[in-house]
């Protein structure tokens, strides 16, 4: 089958490359020049275990190319997938001019029956405003699917090809025919609903597990202030086959390209259709909170950040991704710099995106132990599993002060005040 895949960041890159790797027809359409030139040249511009492979082997074998023009791709198209960024507006609402741009260039270079499918994670309603567009350009027949993105950042890759649900959102039996052939050789069941069902589908999700781990870290207060350790009650909790252990690690709190956007713009929706979603409003208070908290903490134990040379380990919003976009760790590093700490900075794989947003007081080190050295305190702020494996005696050979505050319960903390230092985590008895 013939694809066309209409922007190349994260979502758009990683199914145009899986489709192409599943033996469909892949042109991946974007309007960076740049862009498109370092991908022809075997470049990827995202850190993504995996995808660089999949996107070489099917290159070379001529199933995925990758275009500027729109109309190298569109006229031979059976299915074309949006997959162009939808941020968030100043009220939080999704901005959605790249998706409405992205299909009226479709619509004009549509020649034959199409699917346009928007993989891009859009609000309730925005099929109808997409076929209303193409309508309006186009008097041939043609089929709209919703057909919403689940893939998790550092397992993109793997995500595709083994998902728990594909999601089809359609409004025929004929689009739907189309949408389960591209996906026949992907695993996973496959959820036929309408269109609309389906756009909600992504964002109930979404914040569904905000949700999960905003009560994890509200409990994780509680443990705090009750002597009990939110790594034991959450393991307990997680047993339960009702409830299960996913999502339920403490922490400074959710961030990344879509918890922060979907949830917010799934308040709004509910706003402008007449309900307060009030749960949803804690969700992302709690959320807040939590950072502020962890950023609070840090004062009262220095007394004052302020000329105090402090260390932050991880800049990415999780691990195993270059991804900064609303990470914790970049809040964290700005409120320390707004009190005048002189901070020092490590990332396995985000450095170069954080230094383009971050103060350029701020330094970045080429390995953790750099960026410890005469540092009186310490900051886990992304789950890298390499912190676990750290030399922390060698790290407190180097520091001028002996405080961690681990913002992600990476490390043990009888190990660590037996190491000597003062140690603080979430929701963990701590020194």
């Amino acid at each position: 089958m013939n694809i066309s895949v209409i922007g190349t960041g994260y979502v758009g890159l990683v199914t145009g490359a899986c489709l192409a790797e599943v033996g469909h027809t892949v042109t991946c359409v974007d309007i960076s020049q740049e862009k498109i030139s370092r991908l022809n040249k075997g470049i990827i511009p995202i850190y993504e275990p995996g995808l660089e492979s999949v996107v070489h082997t099917n290159s070379q074998a001529g199933r995925l190319r990758f275009t500027t023009d729109l109309a190298e791709a569109i006229p031979t198209s059976d299915v074309a997938i949006i997959a162009v960024g939808t941020p968030s507006a100043a009220d939080g609402t999704a901005d959605l001019q790249y998706v409405f741009a992205a299909a009226e260039s479709i619509a004009k270079l549509l020649q034959k029956y199409t699917v346009i499918v928007t993989k891009s994670t859009v609000p309730v309603g925005t099929g109808k405003q997409v076929e209303k567009i193409i309508q309006q350009l186009y008097s041939g027949d043609f089929a709209y699917a919703s057909c919403p993105e689940f893939l998790r950042e550092g397992c993109a890759v793997d995500d595709f090809f083994s998902p728990d649900r594909v999601v089809i959102g359609v409004r025929t039996d004929r689009a739907s025919d189309v949408m389960l052939d591209v996906f026949k050789d992907i695993r996973g069941q496959k959820v036929v609903t309408t269109v609309e069902s389906a756009e909600l589908i992504k964002y109930a999700s979404n914040a569904f597990l905000a949700t999960k781990i905003s009560f994890i870290n509200e409990i994780a207060q509680v443990c705090e202030r009750m002597q009990a350790d939110i790594e034991e009650v959450a393991y307990g909790v997680g047993l339960d086959h009702r409830i299960g252990p996913k999502f339920l690690k403490a922490g400074i709190g959710w961030g990344g390209s879509c918890f922060p956007k979907d949830v917010s713009a799934l308040n709004q929706m509910a706003g402008a259709s007449g309900y307060d979603f009030r749960l949803l409003k804690s969700v992302i208070e709690v959320n807040r909170n939590q950072r502020r908290h962890f950023i609070d903490r840090i004062g009262r134990v220095l007394s004052d950040v302020k000329e105090q040379r402090i260390a932050v380990l991880g800049l990415a919003f999780k691990d195993n991704t270059d991804d900064i976009r609303e990470s914790a760790a970049i809040d964290v590093i700005q409120q320390l710099v707004e009190g005048g700490a002189i901070v020092t900075a490590f990332d396995y794989q985000a450095t170069e995106l954080a230094r383009q947003v971050l103060p350029e007081t701020v330094a970045f080190a080429g390995d953790p132990y750099e960026a410890v050295r005469d540092a009186v305190a310490v900051l886990v702020v992304t789950e890298w599993k390499e912190f676990k494996e750290l030399d922390w005696i060698k790290i407190k050979s180097l520091m001028a002060g002996t405080a961690v505050f681990d913002g992600r319960n990476l490390l043990k903390p009888k190990t660590m005040q037996e190491l000597g230092f003062q140690y603080y985590s979430i929701g963990r008895p701590t020194s």
